[in-house]
């Protein structure tokens, strides 16, 4: 006699309202390296050394993840970030 597995439910994430997204802003050809910090210290509130070093991974690597929240929230900051003329998505984490 087999026993049969037991099946188990896993919460998929996009069901799952508590997944964290992520605002990503990309590297672009226009705007410069001290507005990108600005920027990041003017709408994030982040400190000049946190904003100067997600600026050179935007730089170095291409993108940087800036924040993390909730879908909305990220929305907000891909808009925010539209506003000052950066290029930014957002991604479920």
């Amino acid at each position: 006699m087999s026993i049969a597995p037991l099946e188990t439910q896993s919460v998929s994430s996009e069901t799952n309202p508590n997944t964290p997204w992520v605002c990503i802003v990309w590297n672009d050809p226009i705007n410069l390296m001290h507005y990108v910090t600005h920027v990041f210290m003017t709408y994030f509130k982040y400190s000049k050394e946190k904003a100067e070093t997600l600026m050179l991974q935007v730089h170095n690597d291409g993108k940087s993840v800036v924040n993390t929240g909730s879908r909305e929230e990220m929305e907000r900051d891909v808009n925010a970030m539209h506003s000052y003329g950066l290029w930014a998505t957002l991604q479920k984490s």
